[in-house]
């Protein structure tokens, strides 16, 4: 497995420098603005528990290193619930649209590589062994790390201005994301022998992986950035018409 996490390491490190991440980074915007992408990210996470529980979770199993993976699946299968949270609380629910209205926007072309992320994770984890899966969910949980590093500082940054605790995007989720597959010691992961036909396997879906969190990351920066062009031009129309009046 060392040989897969070598990678996966060489691999964050360049996903780490997307257009995205230097958006959340940008301090010309105010932290708040900086989540403006939020909404657009709630096909993927809220089917993110049902990926734990109904795809990577099989049980029983005799097979160890699935146990190690159905270990994992505990772990994140309910962490929607605390982004649900900081959905009301960064204030994305005040305006109030219609169950249609919001499935319309659920599945529009804005979010859907949001949407279909989870499918192609489905497959993937479907079609390999219980090894290759845990290299598959390490490369999620770096993809993952990168954005909860970053996110979490414009969270403490929120809290400090408007006395708002956000649990998904601050601390409190950042704790429990260690970057690892699972509660295990990282030592015993990279200690995991793998012949080299399931290395070529297990590198090969890892590209994959991070190939299609760079088009998430890439939907969810257009996203933001319509979002706040709009806003601009919303205030922009009100003082127009101010000055008018």
């Amino acid at each position: 497995m060392k040989a897969a996490l070598r990678h996966i390491l060489k691999l964050k490190k360049e996903y780490s420098h997307l257009p995205f991440f230097d958006f959340l980074r940008d301090e010309t915007l105010s932290s708040r603005q900086r989540l403006e992408f939020y909404p657009c990210m709630s096909p993927f996470i809220m089917s993110f528990g049902d990926l734990n529980r109904y795809v990577m979770r099989q049980e029983p199993t005799s097979d160890p290193y699935q146990v190690m993976v159905n270990e994992h699946s505990y772990e994140d299968d309910h962490h929607w619930l605390w982004y649900l949270e900081d959905f009301i609380k960064l204030g994305f629910d005040r305006k109030k649209i219609s169950p249609t209205e919001y499935l319309q926007f659920f599945y529009s072309d804005r979010t859907v590589v949001n949407r279909l992320l989870s499918d192609k994770l489905a497959h993937l984890i479907y079609s390999s062994s219980g090894i290759v899966r845990l290299a598959i969910i390490e490369a999620i949980e770096e993809t993952g790390n990168v954005l909860f590093e970053l996110i979490r500082k414009l969270a403490e940054e929120i809290e400090e201005e408007m006395g708002i605790e956000l649990r998904y995007c601050g601390e409190f989720h950042f704790s429990k994301e260690s970057g690892h597959a699972m509660t295990n010691d990282h030592t015993i992961i990279a200690n995991i022998e793998m012949d080299e036909q399931t290395t070529a396997e297990a590198i090969e879906k890892v590209n994959l992986v991070f190939a299609w969190f760079t088009e998430w990351t890439e939907e969810l920066l257009a996203y933001a950035k319509q979002n706040l062009n709009h806003s601009y031009e919303t205030v922009s129309q009100k003082i127009s018409m101010s000055s008018v009046a």
